[in-house]
C-alpha cells in the first residue's frame, strides 16, 4: 500500500494487485471517513487490507470500476460481498460487468455525473474507446489539485489501447475535449497500471499521439 496524496479534504491510497499489477485506488473522505475503491482488480484480501488502511474498519461505500476487461474487475464480487459496497460502472460496460461478476451495477454513470463520498465530490468523465463506457473521475480539490483516475484511458506517454482506427479516433476526442480541455495542467493521473503522471506532462505530446495512431 502507498499514500499517494494527504491533504485535509482527502487521502489517495493505491496497491498493485493481480498478474498484471492493476492499480487499485482508495478515496477516503478525511472529515467522516466515506470510503471509494477504484477498480477492485484481484486479491479480496489485500484490498480489504487497504480498506481498513483508509478508515480504520472495513467501511466502503462504494467501488467503481473504470471499464469492463476481466483484469479491472475481478475481485468485485468478494469485495461487494465482504463490505456491502455499491457497485458503479460507466453505462455501455455495466452489463458485461454484471455478466462477467454476477454483481449487480446499482448505478450506472454517464459522462458528467457527479459522486458524492462523504464530503467529496467526484466528476464521472466518460472516455469512450478502450472500451464503450470507459469512465474516469475527477476530484478537483479546494486550493489544490485535479486528481484524475483514469484507468486504462490515459497512461504516461499516450492513450489506453485501442482496437480500431475509430475507437482511436473516439479516445483521443474524448481524451482532448473532457480532459486536457478541461482541466489544468498541474492535475494528476492515476493510471490503472503503472506509475502517474501530470496533464502538463503529457499534454505537449498529443500532435505526436495522433499522428502515430496509438
Amino acid at each position: 500500500m502507498t499514500v499517494l496524496h494527504t491533504s485535509d479534504e482527502l487521502e489517495v491510497r493505491a496497491l498493485a494487485v493481480g498478474q498484471l499489477d492493476n492499480n487499485t485506488y482508495l478515496v477516503t473522505c478525511r472529515k467522516d471517513g466515506a470510503q471509494l475503491l477504484v477498480d477492485a482488480a484481484d486479491d479480496p484480501e489485500r484490498l480489504l487490507g487497504l480498506v481498513r488502511e483508509g478508515s480504520g474498519s472495513a467501511r466502503l461505500d462504494a467501488v467503481v470500476t473504470t471499464h469492463r476487461h476481466p483484469d479491472h474487475h475481478r475481485a468485485l464480487a468478494s469485495l461487494v460481498a465482504l463490505t456491502g459496497a455499491a457497485s458503479m460502472a460507466g453505462s455501455d460496460d455495466a452489463d458485461a460487468i454484471h455478466d462477467a461478476t454476477g454483481v449487480p451495477v446499482v448505478r450506472r454513470l454517464h459522462h458528467d455525473d457527479v459522486l458524492t463520498v462523504g464530503h467529496l465530490t467526484l466528476e464521472v468523465v466518460g472516455l469512450r474507446g478502450h472500451t464503450p463506457g470507459s469512465v474516469a473521475l475527477a476530484y478537483r480539490e479546494p486550493g489544490g489539485p485535479v486528481h484524475l483516475f483514469t484507468g486504462d484511458s490515459l497512461f504516461p506517454g499516450g492513450p489506453g489501447a485501442t482496437r480500431t482506427p475509430a475507437d482511436f479516433t473516439s479516445l483521443m476526442a474524448d481524451l482532448t475535449d473532457r480532459v486536457f480541455d478541461r482541466f489544468d495542467d498541474d492535475t494528476m493521473v492515476y493510471p490503472g497500471h503503472g506509475k502517474g503522471t501530470t496533464l502538463g506532462v503529457e499534454r505537449p505530446h498529443l500532435d505526436e499521439w495522433r499522428a502515430r495512431g496509438w
